[in-house]
């Protein structure tokens, strides 16, 4: 069985917590708690006839008081982005966060996830942003750590494009 470490960035609050947490264990909970450093988890899924088992790096979010430790990004096969829909500011965060992050490990399979879409009509991003992620090329998905919408697709692409 392979193993893959798979690293979950973003902006404080963006529901990286709660996508984890929803993907591993099919669960949503309203309340916010706050990641200090890291919290890990694992999930095994069979891709086609390869058994994988992910390690999913719950990565406490950045602002402007704390930035992301990098060294807990070494040994990544990949990693997930995280935008929060309704905080149009979260999508600027991850776009200086992904230079960041490859510059510290290099280029790597990783995936953009517009998470909330359950409160699309809140969106502070719109039409306009998603062209620009298209024109740098980066794969994208909606998704809603509350519903479950598109969670599991979303972590089952980024596994199809690690191996």
């Amino acid at each position: 069985m392979l193993q893959k470490k798979i690293c979950m960035v973003g902006a404080f609050a963006t529901g990286k917590t709660s996508l984890v947490a929803r993907y591993v264990q099919g669960i949503y909970s309203d309340k916010y708690q706050t990641t200090v450093g890291v919290k890990i988890d694992r999930k095994t899924v069979q891709l086609s006839d390869q058994e994988l088992n992910l390690i999913l790096w719950d990565i406490h979010g950045e602002d402007e008081f704390q930035k992301i430790k990098m060294s807990y990004l070494r040994g990544s096969a990949g990693y997930i982005l995280v935008v929060d829909g309704t905080r149009r500011d979260t999508l600027g965060s991850i776009c200086n966060l992904q230079s960041k992050v490859e510059e510290t490990i290099g280029k790597l399979p990783f995936i953009t996830i517009i998470n909330k879409y359950d409160l699309s009509q809140d969106w502070e991003i719109g039409d306009d942003d998603l062209d620009a992620l298209s024109q740098k090329q980066w794969t994208y998905r909606m998704a809603s750590a509350r519903t479950g919408l598109g969670v599991e697709e979303c972590f089952i692409q980024l596994a199809q494009m690690i191996i």
